[in-house]
């Protein structure tokens, strides 16, 4: 049992006074905060543009430095590789003179080392030969950058040095004597931590990451050799033959992205741009923190807050003046106010029982319709099933009264038993409206279902059969066995239609005009006679013999449709016969 509790409500004239009471606290308490909280999220975006304008510029910046440092010696072993002194070298001279000679260019230039390489990628010369960690005697054959140059073109490439475990650029160019021959490499290696320096002494986040998500350089040095995301088993491989980050994990970057332009990073939410126009596919990230921007904003909401208070004040002063002039003439309005109310009353409960008895009319009409329409669906079945009904009593009582029976009429019984079958399964279709969930179903597939259900059909009528469909699915959002239903009715009424013609052929075409899915029946039959396709989608409706049909095909097809948010038209084709066409929209997906 439930229980109804009665709320019994305060007098109208304290509920008058609270609210009079509790309008002017909830303005001057709940009105500021809403206008500081609009201000402030007003002010934030416009502040926030500017950080991500300034950052874009930043990034630009930053961008340029290493495009200009990347840049900065890339001729320089173009031009010794033509250097007599190495070409010499390279085909058997001393390599003191040239020891000397690298040494010189290296200290001017500020490289970290140039050496000189045999086509086998054994070092025979190097600015760093009288050094502890010498290239000399060392083979980097296996480095990318020297089997580019190798290979007849400049190479580059970034990773740990094999000989003094530091980071380093590495340019080649090759070697070629009179003939044009290779006999060397020359190659140089480039410190870029100089641009890690720059950015941490600049307060800045920087991450310049390689073409495989690898941290080549990083503001923060812990950053360094991090991967922005897991490395595959065939990246890291290629990785390892290079001996490009040796000794190195390459574990994840503790970052996150968090949309176009925001990213956590080290545990804080910052401002985050990229830019990928950098030399081999490098990657150029820029964090910046929007605490300017934050702070900025609150200073706004702090300034219209002040504002608002003033303005306020100023308005509850005026607001008084008016209250008291208010009060006089609500009470001579209320006692009017309370009439009206009686009076409103009495329409309301009037209204009330008027809508009452419409709705007992509404119902008992829908009662009525609905049993006509059964009345009007049993006097068809009745019909339609006597006759099949009446010839199976006499074939049966002929096959009694033959000696000996007779077994003729077992197969006609089973033509009639099929008719029957066919009349009764159109109304079970009416038993269940289609509310399944709807699904992404695909109209090829549907159609293929079809087309195999009525093959024997097909191939009994010796109707030659053509079909264009779509290379790619054509999705849209229904029930899957209903749409097939549509699909089923309408080639059986496309095959019985051409029954009595000598040309029968049935072509089906399937595609998407936009955001629309379509698919069409085209027989050589009949055609629609005098009927539109209105009437003919009206139930018991139908061109067919008696007991060949009951008219339901088209009514069910139609509603099926309906519920699809689709559209159904038919039209008579000019060479003879019908065609009939079904709309629905396609899925987002698809379109």
């Amino acid at each position: 049992m439930s229980k109804t509790s009665t709320i019994v409500a305060p007098p109208a004239g304290v509920v008058d006074g609270l609210a009079r009471y509790m309008r002017p606290g909830l303005l001057y308490g709940v009105l500021p905060l809403a206008v500081a909280a609009m201000v402030f999220t007003l002010a934030y975006r416009v502040f926030l543009s500017n950080e991500l304008t300034e950052a874009e510029g930043r990034l630009s910046l930053y961008r340029s430095t290493v495009v200009a440092e990347l840049e900065r010696f890339s001729h320089l072993t173009f031009v010794l590789a033509r250097d007599p002194f190495v070409v010499a070298t390279a085909t058997g001279a001393p390599t003191e003179t040239l020891d000397i000679r690298l040494a010189a260019f290296a200290e001017q230039a500020e490289l970290d080392a140039i050496y000189l390489m045999t086509p086998d990628g054994l070092t025979i010369s190097s600015s760093n030969a009288n050094a502890p960690q010498s290239f000399v005697g060392q083979n980097y054959a296996f480095r990318p950058y020297f089997r580019d140059a190798l290979a007849g073109r400049q190479g580059e490439f970034y990773g740990i040095g094999a000989t003094t475990g530091l980071p380093g650029f590495f340019i080649a160019d090759p070697v070629v004597d009179d003939e044009g021959a290779v006999v060397g490499v020359i190659a140089l290696k480039l410190d870029l931590i100089r641009l890690e320096n720059t950015w941490r002494e600049a307060g800045e986040t920087v991450v310049l990451v390689n073409q495989d998500g690898v941290v080549l350089l990083a503001s923060d040095p812990s950053w360094r050799y991090r991967a922005l995301a897991p490395l595959s088993a065939d990246q890291r491989a290629q990785i390892a033959e290079a001996r490009q980050f040796d000794g190195q994990d390459l574990a994840p970057l503790d970052w996150t992205l968090l949309g176009d332009t925001r990213a956590e990073i080290a545990g804080q939410e910052q401002i985050h741009l990229t830019t990928d126009r950098l030399p081999h596919d490098w990657v150029l990230h820029y964090f910046a923190s929007d605490e300017p921007a934050v702070t900025r904003s609150w200073l706004a909401a702090g300034l219209a807050i002040i504002l608002g208070g003033a303005l306020l004040i100023a308005f509850q002063l005026r607001r008084n003046v008016q209250i008291e002039a208010s009060l006089r003439r609500s009470e001579a309005e209320e006692v009017l106010l309370r009439r009206s109310n009686e009076r409103l009353a009495v329409e309301i409960e009037e209204r009330r029982a008027a809508e009452r008895r419409l709705e007992r009319t509404r119902d008992e009409l829908a009662r009525a319709s609905r049993l006509a329409a059964l009345g009007e669906l049993a006097a068809s079945v009745t019909h339609e099933l006597g006759q099949p009904i009446t010839a199976m009593r006499n074939h049966l009582a002929a096959a009694e009264m033959t000696d000996p029976p007779r077994s003729q009429p077992v197969g006609q019984l089973s033509g009639l038993v099929e008719r029957m079958a066919g009349i009764t399964r159109q109304l079970k279709f009416f038993a269940s409206p289609g509310a399944e969930a709807l699904e992404p179903v695909d109209l090829r597939a549907a159609m293929g279902e079809a087309l195999t259900l009525v093959q024997p059909n097909i191939e009994a009528g010796g109707v030659a059969l053509e079909t264009t469909l779509p290379a790619n699915p054509v999705i849209v959002q229904g029930n899957k066995l209903r749409v097939e239903q549509v699909m089923t009715n309408l080639l059986r009424n496309a095959l019985d239609a051409m029954e009595e013609t000598d040309d029968r052929a049935l072509r089906v075409e399937m595609g998407i005009s936009g955001q629309t899915a379509w698919f069409e029946v085209r027989d050589r039959g009949h055609g629609l006679g005098g009927a539109d396709l209105a009437e003919l989608q009206e139930p018991f409706v139908t061109s067919r013999a008696s007991g060949q049909g009951m008219g339901l095909g088209l009514a069910i097809s139609a509603g099926i449709v309906k519920e699809h948010h689709g559209r159904m038209t038919a039209e008579n084709r000019d060479d003879g016969g019908a065609v009939f066409r079904v709309e629905m929209p396609v899925t987002e997906a698809v379109a």
